[in-house]
This record gives structure tokens, C-alpha cells and sequence, in this order.
């Protein structure tokens, strides 16, 4: 995940987070599998992006979305 990022964006730096919400990964895990969420965006400085959350205005910049895709498309293709 930390070289699919970084093909992208030579300056980021791999954080993890926890994600305070129900994700599918609960069910998997009952299978036996470990999974891991990975949700690349490269957010502008000036947006309060946790503020948007759940509101009438929650969004990403398409510019995020599109990092996001790459660095998703990088991973997916060379892991």
C-alpha cells in the first residue's frame, strides 16, 4: 500500500487510521481472512474534509478521486 502511494506522491507519508464506522471487513474476518482498508485521497490543505462528513454538502474533490483511482489502479496491478 506505502509503494502505491508513494508512486504517486513521492512526499506522502502512509498513516494509519481507524475508521470508526461498520465496514464489510467484520464479515470477512469470520471467514478467516484479515482485511485492510486503504482509502487514498490527497486532500486539499484548506478543506475541512471531517466536517463534511455525513452533511448535505459531503463530497471529495474529483482531483482526489482521481489520485485515489492511480493509486488504487498501482496497487491492484504490481501487488
Amino acid at each position: 500500500m506505502s509503494a502505491a502511494l508513494l508512486s504517486e506522491d513521492s512526499g506522502a507519508i502512509p498513516l494509519p487510521y481507524l475508521l470508526s464506522a461498520y465496514t464489510d471487513a467484520k464479515a470477512f474476518s469470520l471467514l478467516g481472512m484479515k482485511c485492510y482498508g486503504f482509502s487514498p485521497l490527497r486532500l486539499p490543505a484548506d478543506l475541512d474534509f471531517s466536517g463534511l462528513f455525513h452533511g448535505v454538502d459531503e463530497r471529495v474533490p474529483v482531483d482526489s478521486l482521481l489520485f485515489g483511482e492511480k493509486v488504487l489502479d498501482h496497487f491492484l496491478r504490481n501487488s
